[in-house]
Order: C-alpha cells, then sequence, then structure tokens
C-alpha cells in the first residue's frame, strides 16, 4: 500500500514553509510553544493530515500521540493548529480542532478557546 499523493504533497509543503520561516528568521525566543516556534511544531503533526482536512477520516494512533505531547499546553496545541503552516498546507481550523476528541483525550480541558470563538476542544 502506498502512501497518497495528497499526503506527499502536504507534507511536502509542510516542510517547504518550516524551510522558509527558519530562513526567514522567525525562531522566536518564547511563543505558546516555549523556544520552538508553532510553525516548526506544526511538522509533527503530519500523521494527523487527513483527519485535519476531513471530519470523517479516522485519526491514525500517531497523531493522536502527537496531540497527546503538545496537549499538555493547550496554548501551544492551538497555536500549532491555527498555524500558517498548517492553513497554508491546507488544514481546515475547524476539523483540526476536532481531533483532540476525535483522539479521546480523557484530560483535555473543556471549554478551553483557540482565536476568538473557536472551542479547541469539543
Amino acid at each position: 500500500m502506498g502512501i497518497p499523493a495528497t499526503r506527499i504533497c502536504l507534507l511536502s509543503v509542510l516542510a517547504v514553509l518550516a524551510a522558509v520561516s527558519e530562513l526567514a528568521g522567525s525562531v522566536g525566543g518564547s511563543g505558546e510553544c516555549g523556544r520552538v516556534p508553532a510553525q516548526r511544531l506544526a511538522l509533527r503533526l503530519a500523521p494527523c493530515a487527513s483527519a485535519a482536512l476531513n471530519a470523517r477520516a479516522p485519526v491514525p494512533a500517531s497523531c493522536c500521540g502527537e496531540v497527546r505531547k503538545l496537549g499538555r499546553n493547550p496554548r501551544c496545541l492551538c497555536a500549532v493548529m491555527l498555524s500558517s503552516t498548517a492553513r497554508s498546507a491546507g488544514v481546515r481550523p475547524a476539523v483540526a480542532m476536532t481531533i483532540p476528541k476525535r483522539c479521546r483525550l480523557a484530560r483535555r480541558p473543556v471549554g478551553y478557546k483557540c482565536g476568538g470563538d473557536a472551542p479547541l476542544f469539543n
């Protein structure tokens, strides 16, 4: 079974965007995710690509593992899911926000808001 062409394209776009953000000097000292920019951390969510585009797509275990790690800091997870890297890759924020629930994270904060009125965890 091969890797779907859309996933390869999405991963390529994410890699190029991360490289461009590095060259542009966007490495910050202390953002929502500490010393690592949310743009770079967005690459960790590559296994979530299909789940972030389609609310009916299954969420791979590798995606849930990364979401669990990033979910320890809800502001960071929010920043990653709403990052320009994710948006440029075609991630649908409203769908991406459902991934923590779809991963059945038992300790997800309820009602945490992300970027105004968009709930991070449902």
